[in-house]
């Protein structure tokens, strides 16, 4: 058949608020043009994260009701880990609330004041728990990932030829681990290859430099391997998830993504002196070892959620939608990322509005302009998250002004997704009018999430 299902129905419907214009102007006012801050019933269709926003199927709700909430060695744990263990493949599993939780252990006992932690890209949490600590985050996107609207299959990977040049000038004492972001969030959604993942390994490994893959859609990365690497066209996506893992040393995962939980994450690693330190921290800031500041509940959903993301018909709806999103926004003369990412759209805010600029936050603007359109929620990945260099203060625009519509899973139907298109249509034929922002106020780490802004041309 052409048209693509969702390989589900649903027996549980939340309405939405349809909201007018002058209503949603006098919201945005409120919340100082900061989407985070707005509340969710004023949102129509939410596109902010997919971190935690996923619907649970009928499995993942009847796990939640095995959940077995002792505080030590639950069977809710034991359940978790099997599933961890099975899918990653490594020795020691950490639970941890969610996955800046796990990024925060990690780079608290990996990373020294001065040191350099490597990346195809970091995304806003990672950055941040990074230079917290004292280290320095660089981000080593492959050439391709320069140019939104260029067509590659695997715009997420790392340049390996900087990499190892890094590793030449800096070595094992400058740098305490490389990670890989799997898929790259802030490049756009977009995969990296098992070949890339190999040579990045190659580099680490022949440094003695241990590597660690940030795996929030790590089953999403699978599925684009399977669809564009060759030899990977009959190789079952679990088993694609597993090579991808024996790669690296350890991960970092938000079970919020890819695990379709609502709250969770873990931290994975081979290292068993270092699984103790970090498990002293562990028991400090998040819980016990078997529990990690989730309930015995959660552990289960996300169990589950791990088993069910690496179904086939699954992954094949899931990017199709998404595809189907960007092609229809491509076609009416949007620019956004191609080909299109798996978890997210991206609309180029630089190119759509050029006369912005970069530090007057053009895919802010545009984000809020599709919210007083149609009431849809999204999310800036550009010189308002990632322009602030947080120890200096000094501020220059991003390497991308994107607009990133992230998707839920299971949520949205095709019909909610001809509406956003719509939306983004409209606003992009006025995009001319558009005019900056200014931020008024805004913390120095993570300011997108609280900053205050105002328009530039003194519009309410």
């Amino acid at each position: 058949m052409k048209t693509i299902i969702e390989p589900f129905r649903m027996k549980s419907v939340e309405p939405i608020r349809l909201s007018t214009r002058a209503e949603r102007a006098a919201w945005m006012q409120e919340a100082h043009w900061n989407l985070f801050l707005l509340q969710a019933d004023q949102v129509t269709i939410d596109l902010l994260t997919d971190s935690g926003t996923s619907a649970m199927s009928a499995e993942g709700w009847a796990a939640l009701m095995r959940g077995d909430e002792s505080y030590a060695g639950a069977r809710s744990w034991f359940r978790f880990e099997e599933a961890v263990r099975d899918i990653f493949g490594y020795r020691n599993v950490i639970p941890t609330h969610q996955g800046r939780a796990a990024e925060r252990i990690l780079f608290s006992t990996m990373v020294k004041p001065g040191q350099v932690v490597p990346n195809n890209t970091h995304f806003d949490t990672t950055r941040a728990n990074v230079e917290y600590v004292g280290g320095r985050a660089v981000d080593l996107p492959c050439a391709e990932a320069a140019e939104p609207g260029q067509e590659a299959p695997f715009k997420g990977n790392m340049d390996v030829e900087a990499l190892r040049a890094l590793v030449g000038e800096l070595g094992r004492e400058g740098i305490p681990l490389i990670m890989v972001t799997v898929t790259n969030n802030s490049g756009g959604g977009q995969p990296v290859s098992m070949a890339n993942l190999r040579a990045v390994s190659e580099v680490a490994r022949s440094a003695g430099i241990p590597l660690y893959i940030d795996a929030c859609r790590f089953a999403e990365n699978a599925w684009f391997i399977r669809q564009r690497e060759a030899g990977y066209a009959d190789i079952p996506v679990i088993d694609i998830a597993r090579e991808m893992f024996s790669l690296a040393d350890g991960c970092t995962m938000s079970a919020k993504k890819d695990a379709f939980a609502n709250i969770g994450g873990f931290l994975c690693t081979n290292d068993d002196l270092l699984a103790r330190q970090e498990r002293d921290l562990l028991i400090l800031t998040e819980g016990f070892p078997t529990y990690g500041g989730l309930a015995g509940r959660d552990l289960d959903a996300i169990a589950v959620g791990l088993r069910e993301v690496l179904d086939h018909d699954y992954l094949h709806y899931r990017i199709t939608s998404t595809t189907y999103v960007a092609e229809h926004l491509h076609r009416r003369g949007v620019p956004v990322m191609r080909p299109a990412g798996g978890h997210a759209v991206y609309i180029d805010a630089r190119r759509l509005l050029p006369h912005v600029d970069p530090l007057c936050y053009p895919a802010q603007a545009l984000a809020v302009e599709l919210f007083l359109e149609a009431g849809v929620r999204s999310v800036e990945i550009g010189s308002v998250m990632f322009g602030l260099n947080p120890s200096t203060g000094e501020e220059k625009a991003s390497r991308w002004e994107l607009v990133r519509l992230a998707i839920p899973r299971r949520v949205y139907t095709q019909s909610h997704m001809d509406y956003v298109v719509e939306a983004v249509t409209e606003v992009a034929a006025r995009a001319g009018g558009i005019r900056g922002l200014r931020i008024t106020e805004a913390p120095r780490f993570l300011r997108h999430f609280t900053a205050h802004f105002e328009r530039l041309d003194g519009s309410p």
